[in-house]
């Protein structure tokens, strides 16, 4: 009798103290639940910018501590060049502020010590005065200025591309009066190496303080380069809208005292127009016994320059509609850097219904882009509604099946 009744005390002092641990357990992860920091999304190199969701205090900053702002803020010059992280939004955004005077073009010219003793000085009350009484046109044509960094680290024999912010950019949706403002950066004239930073909500004054590092190019190289850099306004339904570009040419700068801090006006992007969109040579043929048609599309010649570099690589893509229903499409291989492209592809298209009456075909000439969405060149209609020689080329191979039949067509605006 005495051992169940102490197999059953000892039992009942298992079972609370097993209810008594798994509720101390619980109260723990609960608590630990809540100071733990939610997870965020990591972007490459971000310096001083929030990496934490919007829900949280902007005062939790990514490897910020308070002492350590306290003393930067109070080494670093009044005017000088420097991100106050305490001013950001909970985007990791700038706030708008009044606009201010520029650094002159020469900036790029100066080394680091100059650049900050530079900002230094003090702004006259006239200069504001003279700012400020802007006309509304001269507003008009003002797309901002953008602010970056060049170094090169001969140890990894890397170049360095800061791009710190920019400032006093135009408003790109008219319903909120805002932008949505992303950069590409692409090295020329290769165009190797493209690159694009994060997209920032809704400001006109995009701090992205992203870093951009290139191996493999030697120090002796870095004198025929050239810096792309495209302001971009990204938009969810349509094609993202091009605020301007700002074009560096490397000759002449001297990286070999270390970072050099510059800034450049935006300006209007650059339509390099010709007397037309180039010339695409096409071959049909209609083949009636097994209702299909065969196209050939051969050459492209006297293409625009799309590009900075001024050249561009194109492909063709080819729509086939059916009632002013797209019902196929193919595309040929991408052509580098060539404004006249020798394609030599075929492909042939089931047709749906007997006859050509209700059957058109598109052409696109692309410039193929990797990073960012291709750019139309140029494109062509065929069909027996299209006007000029679409139309009668259309109608010849209508009248003449079996027969491949080939002519130049002028390319329109994409």
């Amino acid at each position: 009798d005495e051992i169940p009744t102490v197999v059953g005390i000892f039992s009942a002092f298992g079972l609370v103290f097993s209810v008594s641990l798994f509720a101390w357990i619980c109260c723990q992860r609960k608590s630990s639940k809540s100071n733990k920091t939610p997870p965020y999304k990591f972007v490459h190199v971000l310096k001083g910018v929030d990496i934490y969701p919007e829900n949280l205090n902007s005062k939790k900053k990514f490897g910020a501590d308070d002492k350590s702002e306290a003393k930067n803020k109070s080494a670093m010059p009044k005017n000088s060049l420097h991100l106050d992280l305490e001013k950001r939004d909970l985007n990791g955004n700038f706030p708008k502020t009044t606009p201010k005077i520029q650094s002159s073009p020469d900036v790029e010219n100066l080394s680091p010590k100059h650049f900050a003793e530079r900002k230094k000085d003090s702004v006259s009350p006239d200069s504001l005065k003279s700012i400020t009484s802007l006309s509304s046109e001269n507003k008009q044509d003002k797309l901002g200025t953008l602010f970056f960094s060049l170094e090169y680290n001969f140890e990894k024999k890397a170049f360095v591309v800061n791009i710190k912010e920019a400032r006093g950019l135009p408003a790109m949706d008219e319903q909120s009066m805002t932008s949505d403002p992303y950069i590409k950066m692409t090295i020329l004239p290769e165009k190797k190496h493209k690159v694009k930073t994060r997209v920032l909500r809704k400001t006109l004054d995009p701090a992205f303080d992203e870093t951009f590092t290139f191996y493999g190019i030697p120090y002796s190289q870095i004198q025929d380069l050239t810096l792309h850099f495209m302001i971009l306004s990204f938009d969810r339904f349509s094609r993202d809208d091009v605020i301007g570009e700002v074009l560096i040419p490397l000759a002449g700068i001297e990286l070999s005292e270390g970072r050099l801090l510059m800034d450049r006006e935006i300006i209007k992007r650059n339509v390099r127009k010709s007397s037309g969109r180039g010339e695409l040579l096409i071959s049909l043929c209609y083949q009636s016994t097994t209702n299909t048609l065969t196209v050939v599309v051969l050459k492209a010649r006297h293409l625009p320059k799309s590009d900075v570099s001024g050249l561009s690589d194109p492909y063709v893509k080819v729509n086939l509609y059916h009632a002013k229903k797209r019902i196929s499409k193919k595309k040929t291989h991408v052509k580098k850097c060539t404004p006249n492209a020798v394609f030599n592809e075929l492909f042939v298209f089931d047709i749906p219904c007997e006859g050509l009456d209700d059957i058109s075909i598109e052409f696109l000439v692309l410039d193929s882009d990797r990073g960012s969405r291709n750019e139309v060149i140029g494109r062509l209609t065929l069909g027996s509604s299209a006007e000029g020689t679409g139309g009668e080329h259309w109608k010849e191979i209508c009248e003449y099946p079996r027969r491949q039949i080939a002519k130049w067509h002028m390319l329109c605006d994409g």
